[in-house]
């Protein structure tokens, strides 16, 4: 049994049952990973030489970079690419990248290889952060994206109390052509660790079940979404048994499209809640995400079927 397996994997054929995967001519192999995923590639390199080959050439990761792949490789200092292997690049471009005095980082998601961008907090507008009355900055080990799970940012924003709630924010980039969502990333009561553990504290939460915090996000080439989402709701949480206090919550905001890369793409955000009648507190803000959920071709089908 054990020889039968290891002929199927060198290409030997001491049993005379017929050609191995060995004998199957790398230029196929590299065709057929033209269609598979990058960890699926990754998982049948080892099946034989031909195999290794074909998950090492430039033809097959050339196709799972993003097609502005070069725009992210401009962000980081020629020595960090010069020479790799398509490989190599499309592993460096994988992890976060940060740009706009660390505030804001890109990466290229480790599956699809689209882009994915993360903003800090610290790389946002946000009423009255100078004042330590009001917000103050939390060293964390907790900024993290669903998406990747590399820690992206060291610090969020947390707001003991205020009456004007504002965060505002925008970026520009080169964003290759596809769908993408924008969502904020908030958790209600601040955090620490005690004796090795996570303890909240939620003596500064309040306010944020009497208005809801209206959430909008608009681009350079006219395209807006908004929302509204009231941040704790006891009631309707008891019932469902699913409680936001202590949880990190991503709150998505709407979608866009990008139809080329050229010209870049701005795109402008808020989240609001700005009733004065009443003070709100207890919260921290983490970062906003765009994150793509989508092809172009995939969208443009949709919108024609509608």
């Amino acid at each position: 049994m054990g020889s039968s397996l290891s002929n199927l994997n060198d290409g030997t054929n001491v049993l005379a049952m017929g050609p191995g995967l060995g004998d199957i001519p790398e230029s196929c192999i590299a065709s057929v990973f033209m269609y598979l995923t990058p960890p699926e590639i990754c998982n049948l390199a080892g099946l034989s030489r031909s195999f290794r080959g074909a998950a090492s050439s430039d033809s097959v990761w050339e196709k799972k970079l993003p097609p502005n792949y070069q725009d992210l490789l401009d962000l980081l200092p020629p020595e960090r690419y010069h020479n790799l292997s398509k490989k190599d690049i499309f592993a460096v471009l994988s992890r976060p990248i940060p740009f706009d005095d660390d505030n804001k980082e890109l990466w290229i998601d480790r599956v699809t290889g689209r882009v994915c961008m993360a903003i800090s907090a610290r790389g946002m507008a946000i009423t009255g952060i100078e004042d330590r009355r009001y917000w103050n900055w939390i060293q964390t080990e907790e900024s993290r994206s669903f998406f990747n799970n590399d820690l992206l940012f060291h610090v969020i924003a947390y707001l003991q109390q205020i009456w004007w709630f504002e965060v505002d924010g925008t970026v520009r980039f080169h964003l290759p052509p596809g769908v993408y969502s924008l969502s904020f990333r908030i958790h209600l009561g601040r955090f620490t660790k005690r004796l090795g553990r996570r303890v909240c504290h939620f003596e500064h939460t309040h306010g944020w079940d009497l208005k809801p915090v209206r959430f909008a996000l608009s681009t350079s080439d006219g395209q807006d979404a908004s929302c509204e989402y009231y941040l704790e709701d006891v009631e309707r949480e008891e019932a469902l048994g699913q409680h936001k206090r202590g949880c990190w919550i991503e709150y998505r905001v709407g979608e866009f499209v990008v139809t080329g890369s050229e010209p870049s793409t701005e795109i402008q955000w808020s989240m609001k809640q700005i009733d004065c009648t009443h003070s709100k507190g207890g919260l921290c803000v983490d970062s906003v995400f765009i994150n793509p959920i989508g092809d172009l071709k995939d969208y443009k089908k949709k919108a024609f079927v509608k």
